[in-house]
């Protein structure tokens, strides 16, 4: 997880607009899981992964229409390139045979990177608006981290079995 932003410079407009990419950057790489691995086939991983991406959607929309609200349409110094896997999942993350547990473990994964991003940061920020959003930010991470443990918790034992090549399973079977 990285960032090429000084924290310690960020406006709270300029910290609006990197929230804003954190969420885009998250939003863009679940898609991106959930078309390779495709939606409702013999897992669902892909279904995870769209769920977390409409999630993402919804936070980072929520965050645009409060930076327009702020500050109308003044253009941005923080761009998409100066943040890099702040929340997003590693790309190597999916697999087309994984389970549906697995996948909520690299949406965990990605909401602690998140976390401990927001958290790092805090002791950084000097003004004091910008230290309550990133308070803010940082805690819907931790609620985030919370609930998806919630729904591992919750999984049948049965979301826990990465879903079998069939070709493979032929092969094995002597067809």
């Amino acid at each position: 997880m990285s960032a090429k932003v000084e924290i310690s410079k960020l406006t709270l407009m300029d910290t609006l607009d990197l929230a804003s990419l954190i969420e885009v950057e998250a939003f863009e790489r679940y898609t991106l899981f959930a078309r390779q691995i495709g939606l409702g086939l013999s897992t669902n991983a892909g279904s995870v992964f769209q769920s977390m991406a409409d999630n993402e959607k919804k936070h980072g929309d929520e965050l645009a229409k409060r930076r327009r609200a702020l500050f109308g349409d003044e253009p941005a110094t923080v761009k998409l390139d100066d943040i890099f896997d702040v929340e997003a999942p590693d790309v190597g993350a999916p697999r087309s045979d994984m389970s549906e547990f697995k996948a909520y473990e690299v949406a965990l994964q990605s909401e602690k990177k998140a976390f401990a991003f927001y958290d790092s940061a805090l002791s950084s920020v000097k003004q004091p608006d910008v230290k309550a959003l990133f308070e803010e930010l940082r805690n819907e991470e931790a609620e985030h981290v919370r609930m998806i443990e919630e729904i591992i918790a919750k999984l049948p034992q049965s979301a826990k079995v990465d879903v079998e090549d069939e070709d493979d399973t032929s092969m094995r079977m002597g067809y």
